[in-house]
């Protein structure tokens, strides 16, 4: 499949909360997941960064995700996930979204998770996740929700354009 085009901030489907995959083994869900390991493959070989990529970002309303960590850790799809428990912990970072690529924004989020999802085959899955694979899995579930980054700003000064935070602010 060839890769899709990411929407941008500001296209209102991004805003929107998408709908339970009924059917995790079908064709069109089979066709998503590849499409978005297609597109998330294209713009991490384009930018040089990417790890995670979420269905409503190519345009489909559906509870999907794809996440590739390299050079170690999980690779596949996330289907209907949901954060079942998340520490009391929390840590902060630069957020960035391929939906608005030169844009950073400072988040708050849980130190450690757990997600229930379906695999490919709809087997029932939990994934426990600490850290940096911790926070993209809540970005990813927040795509899912309508909500984007940009929403969990810690606070109105918590936004750095790529350049700036590649000069300043990188740690």
């Amino acid at each position: 499949m060839p890769n899709k085009e990411i929407l941008q901030l500001g296209n209102p489907l991004l805003w929107q909360k998408s709908a339970e995959v009924d059917n995790a083994g079908a064709t069109e869900i089979q066709d998503v997941v590849r499409d978005l390991s297609d597109t998330l493959s294209a713009f991490r070989e384009a930018t040089g960064y990417g790890r995670g990529i979420s269905a409503p970002q190519i345009g489909i309303l559906k509870r999907v995700i794809f996440i590739r960590m390299h050079p170690s850790g999980y690779c596949g799809p996330l289907i209907n996930p949901s954060i079942v428990w998340a520490s009391g912990s929390r840590f902060e970072l630069w957020d960035d979204c391929f939906s608005f690529p030169d844009l950073l924004v400072r988040v708050s989020r849980a130190a450690e998770i757990r997600v229930g999802y379906q695999d490919d085959r709809g087997s029932l899955k939990t994934l426990e996740a600490e850290g940096y694979l911790s926070e993209l899995l809540q970005h990813e579930v927040d795509h899912l929700d309508g909500v984007l980054a940009v929403q969990r700003a810690i606070s109105p000064q918590a936004f750095a354009t790529r350049s700036e935070w590649e000069r300043r602010l990188r740690s």
